[in-house]
């Protein structure tokens, strides 16, 4: 389906004087057959694709096989599928245990709602246990696969611009996003022309200039010891922080805050101590991506004056 054709289906019926925005697809599933072909599954699965490429190239620059890359996402991908479900669900469970919601729903991942931070923690798990199997360094792994985490989650992101989900409040800024007026998930009393901030698309450029920004300042400073993962983690949840906080979806609230905000920011705290503390710990870089005894002798190469 063409550019055209998007944009055609996503202002078609909207009065005259709706100004021109970024339009919403009018699809985001497509049928072969009795088989669905869903847009948000076809983002997750490009952005996986995009990570394991980053990844293997950067864990080759380490001096690691490319393809134990692959054996360790085997375990990483499924973990993080489940970890990121049962955040979703957790953070917003009224849709599932409420008055109105459907437990049964729960396991419709294909419908959209995959929590990041859950993706993140049981994805690790995941790859700690593949790290361990193949004999390799989790905190290498950790540090080449980050940069293509945040590309993962960028492509990711597309899938909720076909869903037609998790958009910012009302703007008038010219880059604002058209929803479906007939559609589920437009607010309930707005007016039918209204535009939202896209915040699919902040999201998407804030985390692929993050995962610029990691791969320029590993290769100037030469980090290790899983620095560039909680850097990651640091620049990834400085993002989160005021997106999540433009996000007029339903969400668990506290102090006012929505849930994810609240997480956003001491995470991102977390991981700037553990950031500044493993640089003072172990200011070099690992030279191999085996995993190390505790009884070795680290061996690191110091940081570029």
């Amino acid at each position: 389906m063409s550019l055209a054709h998007v944009w055609a289906g996503a202002t078609a019926g909207l009065p005259a004087t709706v100004p021109a925005a970024i339009p919403s697809p009018p699809e985001s599933v497509w049928y072969l057959g009795p088989f669905p072909l869903r847009a948000y599954a076809l983002a997750i699965l490009a952005g996986i694709v995009a990570a394991v490429w980053l990844t293997r190239r950067r864990w080759a620059e380490r001096g690691g096989d490319p393809d134990t890359v692959l054996e360790i996402t085997y375990w990483a991908v499924p973990f993080g599928i489940v970890g990121g479900r049962i955040y979703h669900v957790f953070s917003s469970p009224d849709r599932y245990f409420g008055a109105d919601g459907d437990p049964v729903r729960a396991l419709f991942i294909w419908e959209g709602g995959l929590g990041i931070w859950g993706a993140i923690a049981l994805g690790a798990v995941g790859a700690w246990i593949g790290a361990r199997r193949q004999g390799v360094s989790f905190a290498v792994f950790a540090d080449a696969v980050a940069p293509g985490l945040l590309v993962a989650q960028a492509i990711g992101r597309l899938g909720n611009w076909f869903n037609q989900e998790l958009f910012g409040g009302p703007t008038t800024l010219p880059w604002g996003l058209r929803i479906d007026p007939a559609g589920p998930t437009f607010p309930d009393g707005v007016d039918p022309g209204t535009l939202f901030h896209p915040t699919f698309l902040y999201e998407m450029l804030w985390n692929l200039a993050a995962a610029a920004v990691l791969i320029w300042w590993d290769r100037r400073r030469r980090l290790g010891h899983g620095r560039v993962f909680w850097l990651y983690v640091v620049l990834y949840t400085a993002g989160r922080v005021w997106i999540e906080a433009l996000r007029i979806d339903p969400a668990e609230t506290v102090l006012g805050l929505r849930l994810n905000v609240w997480t956003s920011i001491l995470v991102g705290l977390g991981a700037l101590v553990a950031y500044v503390l493993v640089g003072r710990r172990h200011p070099g870089r690992e030279t191999t991506v085996q995993a190390r005894s505790v009884d070795d002798e680290e061996a690191t190469v110091p940081d570029p004056d």
